[in-house]
């Protein structure tokens, strides 16, 4: 099983959002190929300050120790994200 960095990630995005959906699978497809990921979604439109600070930046993958992976991203950048490199 793959390395993984400790903490639940927060995507950061839309619902509107084509991009934060494809995010999203990028995210599902790394817990299926066995990353032990755990993530919760944030709508950034329901929060003046996060639609201010991530607007023209999601979607945004965000790490507990407060890293942040945003787009554009693939799988292999993604999955470089998740180990903590």
């Amino acid at each position: 099983m793959p390395a993984l960095c400790q903490g639940k990630l927060i995507l950061y995005g839309t619902s509107a959002c084509h991009l934060c959906e494809l995010a999203e699978q990028l995210l599902q497809a790394a817990i299926v190929g066995g990353y032990p990921v755990v993530f919760e979604k944030v709508d950034i439109s329901e929060s003046d300050d996060l639609f201010e600070r991530f607007g023209v930046k999601i979607p945004v993958v965000r790490r507990a120790s407060g890293a942040e992976l945003c787009w554009p991203f693939g799988q292999v950048e993604l999955e470089c994200f998740l180990r903590g490199e």
